[in-house]
């Protein structure tokens, strides 16, 4: 009989399992092998593309999972080197060029930018930045119109049937899929006998609520999360330790609890 998956991990990506400045996992490699030796899995979830995430996937051995991409608009499967071209970017663009040019002239999205402009948005280097505009399922931009206007441009796109989610500095735009939703498919899939979630930022809250157990990763760099449904029992708790460091003791530590570490001592 197929043993259950022991493990399946969620994790968020920069300032999670990367350092925030210098983007290393370094420090998540003790915990990383350990998931690996129980046979666990680990799914990437970030707003990165899936040209993005690819090869950071396969650099940390993890292309036998799934990565959830572009924050939950689209899934990123085991083995592929992008994500399928379902026409999604290509209604989402759609619906911006049918917008009255009041509207329209207001959002700048990565979709209108080259990639040294989305180089000066994001603070990516231009080949990174380059990566960062083959969209498949989301187009991030910036709004720099009124809020009464912006709401009048959510409400048009929503007709559409187009979301949109405000982050820290950008509008984007999607079918509505989220983090939370895919994460709900893929242990659906594959049936784990524990799901964990690790994330630092407000868009990872409801993937971090779905979870057996959810982490809160410490962010010295921003406002800490407010507590959340689910601490004062412990199914969610904090990392004392930020980025990749606060990961491999969140994780080591979880191993532990679940009596887990012993089968691969």
């Amino acid at each position: 009989m197929k043993q259950p998956l022991p493990i399946l991990v969620f994790t968020d990506l920069d300032g999670t399992l990367l350092d925030h400045h210098s983007y290393s996992y370094a420090p998540a490699r003790p915990a990383l092998d350990a998931i690996a030796a129980l046979s666990g899995g680990v799914v990437l979830a970030s707003s990165k593309t899936a040209a993005e995430i690819a090869p950071l996937r396969d650099e940390l051995g993890l292309s036998d999972w799934p990565a959830i991409v572009e924050n939950g608009a689209g899934l990123l499967e085991a083995g592929a080197l992008g994500g399928e071209d379902d026409g999604d970017y290509s209604k989402i663009r759609a619906a911006l060029a049918s917008l009255p040019a009041n509207l329209r002239s207001s959002f700048q999205g990565f979709g209108d930018m080259s990639a040294t402009e989305v180089s000066g948005a994001t603070g990516l280097p231009k080949t990174q930045a380059a990566l960062a505009r083959e969209r498949r399922y989301s187009e991030p931009g910036i709004w720099s119109g009124s809020g009464a206007d912006r709401d009048d441009f959510i409400a048009a796109l929503s007709d559409k049937g187009i979301s949109a989610r405000m982050g820290g500095r950008f509008l984007t735009l999607s079918l509505g899929h989220t983090k939370a939703d895919r994460m709900d498919a893929i242990i659906d899939r594959f049936r784990p006998a524990h799901s964990v979630a690790l994330g630092d930022a407000p868009n990872d809250v409801e993937m971090l609520g779905r979870a057996d157990f959810g982490y809160i990763v410490a962010n010295p760099d921003a406002a800490p999360l407010p507590r959340l449904k689910g601490e004062e029992e412990g199914r969610i708790r904090r990392t004392e330790l930020p980025g990749p460091a606060g990961w491999n003791a969140a994780m080591l530590g979880l191993l532990s609890e679940l009596q887990l570490l012993t089968e691969i001592e």
